[in-house]
């Protein structure tokens, strides 16, 4: 089951941020060595309490989709930083995020973070299914009424 979130994960990396993507297979840095600790901990190894508390009330909101979007959001937020980075270095701040970091900064990285692929959403991604007419319709109109933001 992990094998696909990370190459769904994999697939929305690379289709948000090609060029960080690519500095990360350079450096030989799979989502397996930071994307497990993330997600099993939902984030509250690495993230400040405040904004890891944020990130499990979307969780409960969204569902799974969304622990990967926070990750996503996390790594768009820090591009510019990970792009200075060698393995070793991005490993270590991957595990640690910094203290200071703000909850609206990473909702914000998170909301300009597109979870669509080819047409197919992280559910259909993951699972390897294709789009169907009404699957995301329930989740969507929690979107509506529950925006982001408002988190």
């Amino acid at each position: 089951m992990m094998l696909k979130y990370f190459t769904a994960f994999e697939i929305f990396f690379e289709e948000n941020l090609p060029q960080l993507f690519s500095h990360f297979q350079t450096n030989s840095l799979t989502p397996d060595l930071y994307l497990i600790d993330w997600i099993f901990t939902l984030y509250s190894k690495s993230l400040p309490l405040d904004v890891a508390c944020r990130v499990w009330d979307v969780f409960c909101r969204d569902g799974e989709e969304s622990l990967f979007r926070t990750g996503l959001g996390i790594l768009r937020l820090f591009e510019d930083v990970l792009m200075q980075m060698d393995f070793i270095h991005i490993a270590q701040f991957l595990t640690r995020l910094p203290d200071d970091l703000q909850p609206q900064t990473l909702f914000t990285a998170m909301a300009n973070t597109h979870m669509i692929s080819r047409n197919r959403r992280w559910a259909q991604v993951s699972t390897g299914a294709g789009p169907t007419e009404g699957q995301f319709s329930h989740r969507l109109l929690l979107k509506s009424r529950f925006p982001l933001k408002t988190l």
